[in-house]
């Protein structure tokens, strides 16, 4: 073994100053904890989980957006079990099991994998036999190319095979669900990596994990609660106006702050790195709550047909899967990729649901994440984590194999530590 005369400073310090408190920082200082590392987050925002956290409106704790897990999310799932967070009290989970207020659907059987997804092509609702046969030889044929592909190409050109029907009723909802990016503009190869452990991780890898409790509740407060359990410094309030803004020069950073603001902060000391991460571009995803005085839907939530991008993909029933009192009635409109003001969205779910004879509803708010995620597009050239000397970088916009969703952030900050570590 390597005596301490071998080891780094960084080694022997074990100083770790995280910029940014959202779920890429938490999961970050999490990890760094358990190497004994010294650890201090600095959160320029009143409290922590930054695109993903609760947020209060007339006495309800609301998201900022509505987020889903699946079960192939197994390390946000484990870091979950870490701090102490009980599945099934905070999450519903539910077997794959797509529904339109039409009457289409496309459900998963408790059948080994991948069994259970070859059920569902076949038990499908609404879908002809050549339907399903052009589903079932697309999917055949990912799995010989190993679900790889020319990363030039979008989501709709490696869907070409397939009928209409399946497209707009299983590909274009699937997409803008897990990428926040039109399947016309999609990146097919991260498409299929999502695919793949989605539905080849294991029967259980495709279920859906719809939050019974809001995102602050389900993560970020245990997390934080857990963190100082073990010694950590959490600083809200605290905005950094440089990277050399710290006290302590031993200190290794971690930005896990939004892109633009780490774009910002590395623009002199690392150009590069700033224009790479300055470049992406971004997509909107905005929530309408609505509270309904008499109806409750069939399923906990229902994929949508939309012919406009104000209207939603998914509407999610927040009395059904919280089940608490003060939710009765809640409804939460997912409109991912959005267009438009906040006031035209949200007229144009109004309209969407009274077509869709959902005509008892009354607006709550709306909420629009102008940022809510990178626009995952073929080709995209995504920042690396390591920065500079001693400077670092997680989130899920940095490079990986995931789009910008919570498993991409929590394994973004599990492996800056791991890198770190390496040092």
């Amino acid at each position: 073994m390597a005596g301490l005369e071998d080891a780094s400073p960084w080694q022997i310090l074990k100083k770790l100053r995280i910029i940014g408190g959202g779920w890429a920082g938490l999961s970050a200082a999490i990890s760094a904890v358990q190497r004994g590392w010294q650890v201090r987050i600095q959160e320029a925002a009143p409290s922590l989980g930054g695109r993903a956290r609760r947020i209060q409106h007339t006495g309800l704790h609301l998201d900022n957006g509505q987020h889903i897990l699946i079960g192939a999310y197994t390390k946000t799932l484990q870091l979950l079990k870490l701090i102490g967070v009980k599945e099934q009290q905070v999450l519903m989970r539910l077997p794959l099991h797509i529904i339109t207020p039409q009457g289409f659907q496309f459900k998963a059987l408790n059948w080994p994998s991948p069994l259970h997804v070859l059920t569902a092509i076949a038990t499908a609702k609404q879908w002809s036999i050549q339907d399903k046969f052009s589903l079932f030889k697309t999917c055949v044929d990912w799995q010989i190319k190993q679900f790889k592909c020319d990363p030039s190409l979008t989501v709709q050109q490696i869907c070409k095979t397939l009928s209409p029907s399946v497209y707009q009723s299983m590909i274009e909802p699937l997409c803008i669900a897990a990428l926040n990016t039109p399947a016309s503009q999609a990146s097919a190869s991260v498409f299929l990596r999502v695919l793949q452990d989605a539905f080849l991780s294991g029967t259980h890898g495709s279920d859906f994990l719809l939050p019974r409790v809001d995102l602050s509740e389900l993560f970020v407060i245990p997390a934080q609660k857990w963190l100082i359990q073990h010694g950590a410094v959490i600083e809200c309030h605290q905005p950094v106006e440089s990277i050399k803004s710290s006290q302590h020069n031993d200190e290794i950073n971690i930005l896990a702050c939004p892109p633009w603001e780490a774009a910002r902060l590395t623009q002199h000391m690392h150009p590069h790195w700033s224009l790479t991460t300055s470049q992406l571009q971004f997509e909107a995803i905005a929530t309408v709550y609505t509270h309904s005085k008499s109806f409750s839907l069939s399923h906990p939530f229902l994929a949508l047909p939309i012919h406009h991008p104000t209207q939603a993909q998914f509407v999610f029933d927040q009395g059904r899967i919280s089940q608490h009192p003060n939710k009765k009635g809640l409804w939460s409109w997912v409109v991912s990729a959005s267009q438009g003001d906040r006031d035209a969205i949200t007229q144009s779910v109004l309209h969407q649901a009274r077509d869709l004879g959902f005509s008892d509803l009354d607006v709550i708010t709306t909420v629009v994440e102008k940022r809510a995620s990178f626009s995952c597009k073929p080709g995209i050239s995504r920042p690396p984590s390591h920065v500079g000397q001693g400077l670092w970088a997680c989130g899920d916009y940095i490079d990986g194999p995931y789009p910008s969703t919570l498993e991409g952030a929590v394994l973004s900050g599990q492996q800056v530590i791991d890198q770190i570590g390496q040092i």
